[in-house]
């Protein structure tokens, strides 16, 4: 069930999205509450999942990391341990950062970064196609990415725009 969001919790994760090291006192003058009330809200939100981290964003080609790649993997079977290995497998591959389960003709989508193609070659052929179960992997290299964000527009939950609770 996903957390009830009022107007001022809309405007507290819109705030805490611009720059999550905002001070409270000044993201609660740009809603117009309290620094209580504020306060109060980001440990809910935080405490109930709304807020999942507070973290930098790398640009990744900034950090050595030039290439993107999107591989989609068909498994071989679908036994009831096959799939959970293979997200255990990919969950301690560094260079894995998206993991995807789909429904469709590929069983996952995983968004890699890595250095170069020699690296991604070394990736696919010492790791992800070592993995019990996989049958197929299909790659798509990013050349550009023209819209980036991870900014979401939650919306309010409560019919009549009561506090969330403070």
């Amino acid at each position: 069930m996903s957390l009830k969001l009022d107007a001022l919790d809309i405007r507290i994760l819109d705030a805490l999205q611009d720059d999550v090291t905002t001070p409270i006192a000044e993201i609660a003058e740009r809603v117009a509450s309290s620094k209580t009330v504020v306060w109060r809200r980001v440990q809910r939100l935080t405490e109930r999942g709304a807020i999942r981290a507070r973290v930098a964003l790398l640009d990744h080609r900034e950090v050595g990391l030039g290439i993107m790649v999107f591989a989609s993997v068909k498994m071989g079977r679908h036994g009831v341990d096959v799939l959970p290995q293979f997200i255990d497998a990919v969950r301690a591959c560094p260079q894995v950062i998206e993991c995807h389960t789909l429904m469709g003709p590929v069983d996952f989508l995983l968004k890699i970064l890595v250095a170069d193609i020699n690296e991604y070659e070394n990736f696919v052929w010492q790791k992800l196609s070592r993995i019990d179960g996989v049958q197929e992997v299909h790659s798509s290299i990013s050349m550009s990415q023209p819209v980036y964000t991870t900014r979401l527009a939650p919306r309010p939950t409560n019919s009549d725009d009561t506090p969330g609770g403070d």
